[in-house]
This record gives structure tokens, C-alpha cells and sequence, in this order.
């Protein structure tokens, strides 16, 4: 794993893989697709990559029964939302920064496959 001076260096890395990943495929795919191809390239560029992990829920200090799963987490720093959807709505803005508190993690990048340019389908987001 290499190490990253800041944040902003490991956002970019994550943000190039995307970048290659949409250069290749384009628009229009599932998640699924873009999911599998975001594994490759991040682990290619030698970042740790967590897939699916499960997020327990607790409430009033009861763990329920039932989980959240993020799509990637990177670094144990980043979670990456993936989407391929029409257009980013603040409903999945709020789903990531959920996932962000849910698993105490700062940093959080939303992407959407389904643009003309990946850069357009890219959001940065903090807790706190």
C-alpha cells in the first residue's frame, strides 16, 4: 500500500482511477460494471480496497439486525459511492454522508458513470 501525504493526494489517485475507468467504458453501464473495473485500477495504482462492506446500524445504543453496505472503501480513509444514474440528486449526496457518519470516516467521493465527462460525475464530500 503506498502511503499518501494527504488526503487530497489519496482523493486524486481515487478520482484518476475513475477517470481511466470512464475513458475505457464510457457512459451508460451498471454499477456492478463500473464497481468491478474501479476494484482493477484501484488496486493497480496499490490502494487497499474494502467492496461491499457492511456497516452495522445502531440505534439508542442497540445494534439492529440489519446493515448498510458501502459500495468501496479506500485506504480505511475514503468511502466511494458509485452510481450510473440520469443526474446526481441530493438524495445520494445524504446517502454518502450517512455512510460517512455511520462509519466514522471524514472523507467520502460520490461518482456517477453515467456522464459525458467523468469529472462532471464527481463529488467530494466531508463529514464534519
Amino acid at each position: 500500500m503506498d502511503y499518501y501525504e494527504t488526503d487530497n493526494e489519496l482523493t486524486g489517485t481515487i478520482i484518476g482511477a475513475a477517470i481511466e475507468v470512464h475513458r475505457h467504458l464510457g457512459p451508460g453501464l451498471l454499477e456492478s460494471v463500473y464497481e468491478e473495473c474501479m476494484v482493477f485500477e484501484l488496486a493497480e495504482r496499490g490502494l487497499e480496497i474494502q467492496r461491499q462492506l457492511l456497516i452495522p446500524i445502531v440505534y439508542k445504543g442497540r445494534q439492529l439486525k440489519i446493515d448498510y453496505r458501502i459500495d468501496l472503501l479506500v485506504n480505511q480513509t475514503v468511502i466511494i459511492e458509485l452510481k450510473s444514474v440520469q443526474k446526481l440528486e441530493a438524495i445520494h449526496e445524504a446517502q454518502l454522508l450517512t455512510y460517512l457518519k455511520l462509519a466514522n470516516k471524514r472523507f467520502g467521493l460520490l461518482m456517477n458513470f453515467n456522464v459525458p465527462i467523468m469529472k462532471q460525475g464527481i463529488r467530494r464530500l466531508l463529514n464534519g
